[in-house]
């Protein structure tokens, strides 16, 4: 909810007003019902068990021959078994013949194995005249099969409640025969820009206007991190400013925090609803999104912590940080370092052209360059 924020007189720490957030944040327990189609990226709500094996049957795990293993006792390229050929099974296909002594059934990757057979010799182990096969390796029972339920036995517990779901898991929902499943809904982010100077891109700006920036980066933030977005129409500045509103109507938890970009963040609840004011410039908006929305949006959602992939470069060139304040200094990678590309608080480019950040805390003045830095990707 990007705003103007008003002057403050003190800050908090960045672990502070983490852990206050954290205080904060309930599950959400709304559930819904989604297809298959649409339920990679959400949570599991409900315990999912097997109603039947999977695989439904016993199948050949590879093109060959269906035979019964002790027909084949001794084979080899020099003393081959010659077997006779009943018919031919493919994938989908049932065999209209039981596998007799001296017999085989051609059978495709995939397809049920014939009643009498036990062990599937591979194509490459053969050779073929019309019905008459030739078998030059001695098989043993069970082998080149894939037994009924190896992959899911009836009456398993498949999934949990709180797994999130995703292509592999989607999968095994599809291969118990499920069209839909519950799932945890997505919270709802109500995003609102305020201020006189905001215009609606595609409009003409007036001499002091600005587009509107925030909604839309909140937006694909909230988006991409399990939430709904719910932008409103921008608001003009007037007396009730979000602090006032937060105040009156509910809880103020916290204004200011000691970092840089992001001071002026606010955080609180109304009606058990959390409220964050962020700043309005846009790369302090953006950073604290990442830095306090996410997490607290993906532990609304039950989703897992974000994952930030990091690597460590040496610093191109000498970075100074406001005293007393954790920084979060935006760099670029260049020719194997980390070059600075921070501009100032109301500068998107500052995020836009950067590949991640460096963190600097409250306690150090200056990074030299050279100094190998943590580089969190974006």
């Amino acid at each position: 909810m990007p705003s103007n924020m008003r002057p403050f007189k003190e800050t908090i720490s960045l672990d502070e007003a983490r852990a206050i957030i954290d205080r904060a944040i309930v599950p959400i327990a709304r559930v819904e019902r989604v297809s298959l189609e649409h339920a990679s990226g959400r949570v599991l709500a409900e315990t999912i068990t097997s109603s039947a094996d999977v695989p439904p049957f016993a199948r050949a795990a590879m093109d060959g021959y269906a035979v019964r293993a002790e027909d084949t006792a001794g084979a080899s390229r020099a003393t081959p078994r010659t077997l006779r050929c009943i018919e031919k099974v493919f994938t989908g296909q049932l065999a209209v013949q039981a596998v007799g002594p001296g017999q085989c059934i051609e059978i495709a990757t995939g397809a049920p194995m014939p009643p009498g057979a036990d062990a599937v010799v591979m194509v490459e182990e053969t050779a073929s005249d019309e019905d008459a096969v030739r078998i030059f390796a001695q098989a043993t029972r069970s082998q080149n099969i894939g037994r009924q339920g190896a992959d899911i036995q009836k009456g398993q517990a498949v999934l949990d409640p709180g797994t999130p779901l995703n292509a592999s898991r989607v999968g095994a929902l599809a291969a118990l025969g499920l069209t839909d499943v519950s799932v945890f809904a997505k919270p709802r982010v109500a995003i609102l820009s305020t201020g006189n100077e905001i215009v609606e891109p595609g409009q003409p700006l007036a001499p002091g206007q600005i587009y509107d920036i925030n909604r839309f980066t909140i937006s694909a933030v909230v988006a991409e991190h399990g939430g709904v977005p719910v932008p409103y129409r921008i608001a003009s500045d007037t007396i009730d400013l979000i602090l006032d509103v937060v105040t009156a109507k509910g809880e103020m938890l916290f204004h200011g925090i000691a970092v840089k970009p992001g001071k002026p963040t606010a955080f609180g609840r109304i009606n058990g609803k959390l409220v964050f004011g962020m700043p309005g410039y846009p790369s302090s908006c953006l950073s604290n999104a990442y830095i306090l929305l996410v997490p607290a949006l993906r532990r609304m959602a039950r989703l897992p912590d974000h994952i930030i992939r990091s690597i460590a470069l040496p610093l191109a060139s000498r970075v100074t940080s406001a005293p007393g304040r954790h920084q979060f200094y935006t760099v670029r990678i260049e020719n194997g370092a980390a070059v600075p590309a921070f501009k100032a608080s109301g500068d998107i480019t500052s995020m836009s052209r950067a590949d991640g950040y460096i963190e600097i805390p409250a306690d150090v003045d200056v990074v030299e360059a050279g100094m190998r830095v943590e580089v969190k990707l974006f």
